[in-house]
């Protein structure tokens, strides 16, 4: 190797400043090898960013070290007190919170002093976050101003930016929706237009893509994950590669197996924004390509963001189960568990699925009561409360069913995805209550949101609940085409169980006497001996809404006593 020269540090420096980071890091590594040239603070720094570009995070994590000892043997606490604040970012990252929280402390004591300084936003970036956790939003917002006021000082595009995103947050936290979602539009159009470097580019697509389904705005996250997709494409092509083609998916690999560095080369975001591609996917109804990508994001993360992994094999256990692989998605889940992801609702609608009622109902109660904050993941919640009202009704518990379904239609507001939701929601409590008119009022406008949104899975359950209620009110004709609908979109999706039940609700006979099947219930039940109380107790409803079934049943089978209409249900095997 022939002598590291004064070029060839300026050729790295060049190469770093158009983002070339494997040629940045070949040079740079070159010359820290040879024993008698050493590189200042700043290439120290600049070597440990293009380790980290290059899945070389150990590599980077020490020279940030060296970095950070070299800006203070020079007096210099504006970078020694950037130096720090990377490592703390880095050692977060590795899952060593003690080394993260001294580091952090060390930025402080370097520049808590210092005039107004860009290195400082990192500081109120880190203050914002630490008072959302604990659940301050009033000190959270403040801090997230005080980074916009020094990144405008600044004049930094990167700066302006992220503090954008971290404003958003916060007031996304606060209930102020339409401030924060146009403030992310303002941070999104610097990405979009190639205003920011790498590192800041990738941040704001992460956090934003997060930020947006944590606020369930659904179209915003399909538009931002396209584009964030684009982005991580290797420079060379412009465009996807093989691997965000649909590949054959391979047999899921052990949580434990998933890789430590990202390839050099690749693009560390390209993982990250893979998985929040996949939970796009799963809500269109591209189910066999969001599980590819789910398996191809575990592969791509790097080991600073194992979440994303999670967040992966959790989708990946919503589509095996809604196709009924239910083996694999319990492993799924396993793994996305093993990587600090509570797999709620899906596992609660897992047990469900296997026959589990007392387990899924533990599960998703438990998982409402553990969320800390709601209002910092809205979709989360949600879907929790989606999920306890769906598993209620299926144990007949329609209060705790109601319970959750006005929870749900509160925290909804004007927001199509969560007010699909909640109408989804409330109107299967109504259909359980006998309350045909208002679930028809609220299931149409479910499905047309769902219908709207182009979201399948959803619709099509929908219309399965509208069937019954139409066979209901007596429409088996209406039911007939919303079973026949459902089961062509749940063929589609390899929905296998849903696509069964929707086959033998087709091939149900009709029911004599122009009865409903809710009529049909009460019949068979009286006419098995019980009484008012009796039917009531077993269908959940009140002895009056019992009553008043009977009342119609007698007038279309034009009888006037029990005794008749239950020789009626025998001589028409309604028991």
């Amino acid at each position: 190797m022939s002598a590291p020269t004064i070029d060839g540090i300026a050729q790295a420096r060049t190469a770093a400043a158009r983002e070339s980071w494997a040629e940045a890091y070949g040079l740079l590594h070159a010359q820290d090898a040879h024993p008698s040239r050493a590189l200042t603070a700043d290439d120290l720094m600049t070597l440990a960013d293009a380790a980290w570009w290059s899945g070389r995070v150990d590599e980077s994590v020490t020279a940030r070290l060296r970095a950070h000892a070299a800006y203070v043997a020079g007096g210099d606490h504006r970078g020694a007190g950037l130096a720090s604040w990377w490592l703390s970012y880095e050692y977060e990252g590795l899952g060593r919170p003690a080394a993260a929280s001294g580091w952090l402390h060390r930025s402080h004591h370097h520049l808590d002093d210092e005039p107004p300084c860009p290195e400082q936003c990192f500081l109120a970036w880190t203050d914002a976050e630490e008072a959302a956790g604990r659940g301050d939003r009033a000190a959270a917002l403040a801090a997230t101003r005080r980074m916009t006021r020094l990144a405008v000082r600044s004049g930094s595009p990167d700066l302006l930016a992220l503090s954008r995103q971290a404003e958003a947050s916060a007031l996304l936290a606060d209930g102020r929706r339409t401030e924060a979602m146009a403030l992310l539009d303002d941070a999104m159009c610097a990405v979009s237009a190639g205003e920011l470097t790498g590192m800041f580019t990738g941040w704001l697509y992460c956090l934003v893509l997060t930020r947006c389904m944590e606020a369930a705005d659904f179209g915003r996250a399909v538009e931002w994950t396209n584009a964030a997709m684009e982005w991580c494409a290797p420079p060379w092509t412009g465009r996807p590669t093989d691997a965000d083609a649909v590949p054959a998916p391979p047999e899921a690999p052990a949580a434990t197996a998933l890789p430590m560095a990202v390839p050099s080369g690749e693009n560390p975001f390209r993982g990250v924004c893979r998985a929040h591609r996949v939970e796009v996917l799963d809500l269109l109804g591209a189910w066999g390509l969001a599980e590819a990508e789910a398996r191809q994001a575990c592969r791509e993360v790097p080991v600073d963001c194992l979440e994303s992994a999670a967040a992966a094999y959790y989708a990946a256990g919503d589509v095996q189960r809604r196709q009924g692989r239910l083996d694999e998605a319990a492993v799924s889940y396993a793994h996305a568990h093993e990587l600090g992801r509570i797999p709620q609702p899906g596992l609660a609608l897992l047990r469900l699925a296997q026959g589990r009622a007392e387990a899924a109902v533990a599960g998703v109660g438990l998982a409402l009561a553990c969320q800390s904050d709601p209002r910092h993941d809205v979709l989360g919640r949600a879907r929790l409360l989606a999920a306890r009202t769906e598993v209620a009704l299926a144990v007949r518990d329609v209060r705790g069913a109601a319970g959750a379904s006005t929870e749900l239609a509160a925290l909804a507001g004007d927001v199509p995805l969560l007010r699909a939701m909640a109408d989804t929601a409330r109107g299967a409590v109504d259909l359980a209550e006998a309350r045909p008119e208002p679930a028809l009022r609220l299931l149409r406008r479910a499905l047309a949101g769902w219908l709207e949104l182009r979201v399948p899975y959803e619709a099509a359950q929908v219309r399965m609940l509208l069937a019954a209620v139409d066979r209901t009110v007596g429409d088996e004709e209406a039911a007939r085409l919303e079973l026949g609908a459902a089961r062509t979109v749940f063929e589609r999706l390899g929905a296998v169980p849903d696509a069964r039940r929707a086959a033998a609700l087709l091939t149900r006979r009709r029911l004599p006497g122009g009865l409903t099947a809710r009529e049909a219930e009460v019949l068979g039940l009286v006419a098995s001996g019980g009484t008012n109380k009796d039917v009531a107790r077993a269908l959940v409803i009140s002895e009056h809404t019992v009553a008043r079934h009977l009342n119609k049943i007698f007038a279309k089978l034009g009888v006037t006593s029990r005794a008749s209409a239950t020789a009626y249900a025998y001589a028409h095997n309604l028991l």
